[in-house]
């Protein structure tokens, strides 16, 4: 007989109570059900089960087996579940949380051409600060940037995006700019609301040293795009992104107030929690976002 077979008839019995509760559950007759079990008994060379007329239970080598049979057939469960659902088509609500910036940026850019290529997903994206927290408020992805904090989830960078020190020409020819890191303190610092370290940046030295740099300034915003605002405005130095800032380097109202500084990035990554088995609509959007992220990001 059939070993995965046997080992359900057990499980069944195990898990019902009963031959003819497991038989109902199997689709099979009762004496199929004991033929199985009683096959694998004289396989294993022992009884597995307790059996009187009032009920029948595991014997204490039965629930040892039990155990690890259940697992198997777990296992092969989710084998089967996972090649249907590769073979199917994406479908359904996914939802989707990013940063405001990025996701106004580029994100928005991208959704049109994957819900033309995937007319049967419906996409819930969800802009914010925070960090989202993704199993308890129900998300399948989010794209974060930046360090990632929560280990349990899993991570795929997509690209990175340089950061820059940025001022208007008008506030660093009154002010003069900084030579140094040291000197970021003399200065107006525009500073972010949103983040733990928000009074802190954290800005590599020419000698590879990371230093922190307290930010001071009148001015505390949870809005890069109100950061660069207010740099424009002539408040302040802000440390911003290039894909949020580039257009406003190109026009002149912002430059580089830094620019001996060495190249300072940030990474940017799509996360998910952990599934063994994932979605077809998932792994599209994750494919998709692989591809098509790079070349937004990256042609700033």
């Amino acid at each position: 007989m059939d070993r995965l077979t046997e080992m359900e008839a057990f499980a069944e019995v195990v898990d019902q109570g009963g031959f003819t509760d497991a038989a109902h559950k199997m689709g099979l007759s009762k004496s199929a059900i004991s033929k199985h079990v009683s096959s694998l008994e004289n396989r294993l060379g022992a009884r597995l089960l307790n059996r009187t007329t009032r009920r029948v239970g595991p014997t204490d080598i039965g629930m040892a087996y039990y155990d690890r049979a259940r697992r198997v057939l777990n296992d092969a469960g989710e084998a089967d579940a996972l090649v249907s659902a590769m073979q199917s088509e994406p479908a359904g609500l996914l939802r989707v949380t990013c940063a405001t910036d990025f996701g106004v940026k580029h994100l928005s850019e991208l959704l049109p051409d994957f819900l033309n290529l995937y007319p049967q997903v419906t996409l819930d994206v969800v802009l914010c600060q925070r960090r989202v927290e993704l199993v308890s408020e129900g998300f399948d992805l989010a794209i974060r940037v930046g360090p990632l904090e929560d280990s349990s989830l899993r991570a795929r960078k997509l690209t990175e995006t340089r950061m820059r020190l940025l001022a208007s020409p008008e506030y660093l020819a009154q002010q003069g700019g900084p030579k140094t890191i040291n000197q970021l303190t003399d200065f107006n610092l525009i500073h972010a609301s949103n983040i733990s370290s928000r009074c802190v940046w954290k800005l590599e030295a020419s000698n590879g040293e990371l230093r922190q740099v307290r930010a001071k300034g009148g001015l505390c915003i949870n809005d890069g795009q109100c950061q660069l605002d207010a740099a424009i405005a002539g408040l302040g130095i802000a440390y911003l992104p290039d894909y949020l800032s580039q257009d406003a380097l190109m026009s002149g109202e912002v430059v580089d107030a830094m620019p001996s500084l060495p190249r300072q990035v940030q990474d940017i990554y799509l996360v998910q929690p952990y599934h063994r088995i994932v979605q077809p609509k998932v792994r599209a959007f994750v494919e998709y976002l692989i591809q098509e992220v790079p070349k937004h990001a990256n042609a700033c």
